[in-house]
């Protein structure tokens, strides 16, 4: 079946189209210019140059910004370890195991937050509640 529709899309006329279609697309893409002269430079950035040398890889290449000392490195991991302990802390909340406490927390949590949704405004569950 696939050879039938391959024989009626690129049978006779079908083959010349796609000839004329590849062709125009050749012609439209050596329309661009890219001449050196009609670009213009980028201020502060220079070319290549050819010195007729070798490069020298043994210079050194020159940093982007300072380094951490060791003692900047060891204050940083102990802030982002103390994070991640608030973090875990946050998330470790007391959680009720018992069908009975949890059925009981989802009525409430449910009543909570319809009264939330319809405007209600109850200053323990929304401090900033107006």
């Amino acid at each position: 079946m696939t050879i039938d529709i391959g024989d009626t899309v690129f049978s006779g006329t079908g083959r010349f189209c796609c000839a004329g279609l590849a062709i125009m697309l050749l012609a439209i893409s050596g329309c661009s210019s890219t001449s050196m002269e009609a670009s213009t430079p980028v201020a502060g950035v220079e070319g290549p140059k050819d010195t007729a040398t070798f490069p020298n890889l043994n210079i050194p290449p020159k940093v982007a910004a300072p380094q951490f000392t060791d003692a900047e490195k060891t204050a940083k991991l102990a802030q982002l370890k103390a994070d991640e302990r608030a973090q875990a802390a946050k998330k470790s909340g007391v959680k009720p195991t018992n069908p009975a406490e949890l059925t009981a927390l989802a009525k409430q949590h449910g009543g909570d937050t319809l009264k939330q949704i319809e405007g209600k405004c109850d200053l323990t569950l929304d401090p900033t509640c107006k």
